[in-house]
């Protein structure tokens, strides 16, 4: 997942410098739209959600909101069966959960 991340804002971090530099390197039209193409696909891959109850405390913290205590709630409260156990626990604030929401999911074995 990590990696995935790293993958895409690269790609997004590529899509910059090649606006930047076509404004001061004439490249063919082609070839700036060849890459704006593929940077816009880099940008619009979407990552898996992320399982709360396998994450490591470093794949959490990559999470907004949350930092180290939360992440050391989050990995003490498990095993979760929903994802918004995490607020219906008190792990969590609504506020915080509503931030990132969409990233995570809560596989069962």
């Amino acid at each position: 997942m990590f990696q995935r991340v790293v993958g895409l804002l690269g790609g997004i971090m590529r899509a910059w410098l090649l606006a930047i530099a076509s404004l001061t390197v004439p490249f063919s039209g082609s070839f700036l739209a060849e890459q704006w193409t593929m940077a816009s696909a880099l940008a619009s891959e979407k990552a898996e959600p992320l399982d709360i109850n396998t994450a490591t405390a470093d794949q959490l913290t990559a999470l907004p909101g949350i930092g180290d205590a939360y992440s050391d709630k989050i990995i003490k409260g498990r095993p979760y069966k929903l994802k918004d156990e995490l607020v219906q626990k008190k792990i969590i604030p609504q506020a915080t959960y509503d931030k990132f929401k969409d990233q995570i999911i809560a596989k069962q074995k």
